[in-house]
């Protein structure tokens, strides 16, 4: 059985029937019956079906939000703004697709020697709670422009979800199973890998249950693709625009209450300013809100489970214990649901729990650095690669720190974030191959060379 839990009120919403071993089966072949007929039409008319996809999402707007709001609770001023990216998700590859993946001209001793890109076959998303519908879609639009088909297995605890997106492409008039949905526990997905009509996998998700899937997928000589997760450092240096850095280390800390891969979790400042930008951390902080995520004022809402709360509650006592300061927070709520306070932790140094563990919550962890080089070690003191910050008015310095810094994107003078136009993704621990851009959709393609003479 797959429960769902309002994390506002530790209640249950719904409770689902997980699929038997023989109905997984029975979902995975009706997606691979699919493949044929979707994969032999044009780009233009997977755009179609993907252009009324987007369509459909904005329709649905406040019913997906409030969804997302109830499942895993997302305050709903982030929850449309999820919604519409998603849409913008499938707009972009139904529009791009085709110049992505058009042939490639080689020189060579053939009289033309070519590569065409062509799809894979039915491929398996195994996704998480965080960002329900943006992730889904991440993957989903890529995958299905470049004429694959899709087995979507969506975290329990945002089954609705899961559920919902498949009814979408329903609406939108999509053909039959080139989405299908497997409400599946999570002990279940070894045998969906192992499936022989799944090609590939995609999967977001931690880095332990990233490893996990990748040895299963390997040792059936699959391809898959891991997104997992972050410790992101963001580094400002003396010469930066200090307010706007202030704001945008808090806005990237506690967007979707701190749970997202790609935060900034890990403030290295320059020692010169470090008294001065901790006031204007704190103060930002301490005038945010915490509450109900219904509420239009709400800025973070409730941990998304207890035993997530529970963990980054012990990150914390930890790090304090360690020799952290706390300035704000820290303190476990006796109010019903899984909030947490949005807690400001100060002289953090690498041995502590806050720097070496991602901490997914709204938990801000902020440290000293001596001069340029002591930023750029501090920031590679991790297991994780994911995305960085630099706040410089020092355009070719900043360059040169993106490039030192080990991670998968660096945002000068930005926020961290993904983007239908840009490839997303780590290195080390925080995963393997591409999402979105160019790079993406070419994931999940054979990348087929053509020897004419």
């Amino acid at each position: 059985m797959i429960v769902t839990t309002n994390p506002s009120t530790g209640k249950v919403i719904q409770e689902y029937a997980a699929l038997s071993e023989q109905q997984v089966d029975q979902q995975i072949k009706r997606a691979k019956a699919a493949f044929p007929a979707w994969s032999a039409l044009s780009y233009a008319e997977r755009a179609q079906v993907l252009q009324r996809v987007a369509a459909s999402l904005r329709n649905n707007k406040a019913k997906l939000s409030q969804l997302m709001t109830d499942e895993m609770g997302k305050p709903v001023k982030e929850a449309g703004p999820e919604v519409e990216k998603s849409a913008w998700c499938a707009e972009h590859y139904a529009e791009h697709a085709q110049a992505y993946l058009a042939d490639l001209e080689l020189p060579s001793d053939a009289q033309r020697s070519y590569v065409k890109h062509q799809a894979l076959g039915t491929l398996l998303g195994v996704l998480p709670w965080n960002a329900p519908l943006w992730i889904a879609f991440r993957y989903l639009a890529p995958a299905l422009m470049a004429g694959n088909t899709c087995v979507l297995k969506h975290d329990p605890h945002v089954a609705g979800c899961g559920q919902a997106i498949v009814e979408l492409f329903h609406e939108a008039g999509a053909p039959e199973d080139i989405v299908v949905n497997l409400p599946i526990a999570n002990q279940q997905v070894e045998q969906a890998i192992r499936h022989p009509d799944i090609a590939a996998v995609s999967f977001t998700g931690s880095a332990k249950a990233g490893a996990i899937v990748a040895s299963i997928a390997a040792s059936e000589i699959k391809h898959a693709v891991l997104e997992l997760g972050g410790s992101d450092p963001l580094i400002v240096l003396e010469d930066a625009d200090l307010e706007a850095a202030a704001d945008t280390a808090v806005l990237s800390r506690i967007i979707n209450a701190g749970q997202s891969c790609i935060a900034a979790k890990r403030i290295i400042v320059a020692q010169s300013i470090y008294a001065s930008f901790i006031d204007k951390l704190q103060q930002r902080l301490s005038q945010l809100t915490v509450g109900d995520p219904n509420d239009v004022a709400t800025d973070v809402g409730p941990i998304a489970r207890a035993d997530l709360r529970d963990n980054l509650h012990r990150q914390v006592c930890e790090s304090i214990a360690q020799g952290a300061k706390c300035l704000l927070g820290g303190e476990m709520p006796k109010t019903e649901g899984f909030f947490y306070p949005v807690t400001l932790l100060v002289d953090v140094s690498p041995n502590m729990t806050a720097f070496k563990e991602e901490v997914f919550g709204p938990v801000m962890v902020v440290s000293s650095a001596r001069d340029v080089e002591h930023a750029i070690a501090l920031a590679n003191d991790s297991e994780y690669g994911l995305g960085a910050a630099v706040w410089t008015n020092n355009a070719q310095l900043a360059e040169q720190l993106a490039w030192q810094i080990e991670a998968g994107q660096v945002a000068i003078n930005g926020i961290v974030k993904t983007d239908p136009r840009l490839p997303s993704g780590g290195i080390k621990r925080s995963g393997l191959g591409r999402e979105l851009g160019p790079h993406g959709i070419k994931e999940f393609v054979n990348a087929k060379q053509v020897w004419i003479k």
